[in-house]
Parts: structure tokens; sequence; C-alpha cells
């Protein structure tokens, strides 16, 4: 991977980072003002709202800063290692997760009236759509691991090569 792109993946991360962040901090409490107004009837979903928006910024963040040290072992040339497995499953994990809280925030809106079905149906198709990128990532793990087979095996055809001569 050439340092250009390294560098400009790495801007991207930290955007993406600064804007999770700038949701936690300063988004989040203002959804919490504009909910305080809620009707008595819907008022029960605030809470729930609030700490599924919180734990989804969280999966974010965990996912870029797990990139960033995959593109950080990329760069030195130590990513076909085991070591690079523990990212891959915490960023499986937390996209994973992430599905599961957009399932869950649909699940919370879904009873009455105030939120119409589409909205509720348009957040099972972001949860399928964020399992399926959970599911891609894991097929990439499984390329992942067959690279580390390989590196791991021309690392010892070549000691036994260097035996030989």
């Amino acid at each position: 991977m050439g340092k250009l792109t390294v560098l400009a993946l790495r801007a991207v991360l930290v955007v993406l980072l600064a804007g999770s962040v700038f949701v936690q901090a300063v988004m989040v409490p203002l959804l919490a003002i504009d909910l305080q107004d809620l009707d008595a009837d819907i008022a029960h979903v605030r809470t729930p709202t609030l700490v599924i928006a919180v734990l989804g910024m969280v999966t974010v963040q965990v996912v870029l800063v797990c990139v960033w040290r995959l593109v950080t072992m990329v760069r030195r040339g130590t990513v076909f290692s085991h070591a690079a497995f523990r990212y891959v499953h915490v960023v499986i994990g937390a996209m994973v997760t992430a599905a599961l809280l957009v399932f869950a925030l649909g699940a919370v809106l879904a009873p009455g009236e105030a939120v119409p079905p589409g909205i509720v149906l348009l957040l099972g198709g972001i949860a399928l759509a964020v399992l399926g990128v959970a599911l891609i990532v894991l097929v990439l793990r499984m390329l992942l691991a067959q690279a580390v087979a390989r590196d791991i095996e021309a690392t010892q055809m070549q000691a036994e090569l260097a035996e030989v001569i």
C-alpha cells in the first residue's frame, strides 16, 4: 500500500472519528433536549433511543480504531500475522453489535403510531445491510487466514531452501 493511500485513509479515519465524537458530545445531548418535549404516550422511547445512539457511535469508533491498527500493520508489512485477527474479530463483533442496535432501535420505535411503519422497515433494512457488511468482513477474514497460512508456508520453504544452499 502506497504512502499516499495510507495518508488519505488515515485522514478519512481521523475525520470520521472526530465526527463520531462530535455526534456523541454535541448531537446526542441536543437530541436529548429535543426528546424532553415528547408526548407522555411516547416518552418511554427517549432513554432507549439515546442509549442506542451513544452505543452506535461507540461501535463506529471501535471499527475506526481497528481499521487504523490494520492500516498500520499493512504499512509495516505485518498484516499477514496472527495479530491481525484480533482486530478483524473486533471489527466483526462491532458490526454485529451495530446491526443489533439498529434492529433494537426499530423495535423500540415500532409500537404505537408515533413513528411511521416505513421508518421501522427502513431501520430493519439498515440492520440487515450492516449485518451484511459484517459477513463481508468475515469472508475477508477467511482470505486473511489463507494468506497467513501461505505466508507461513513460504517462510518455512525459504528456511528449508536456505539450509540446502
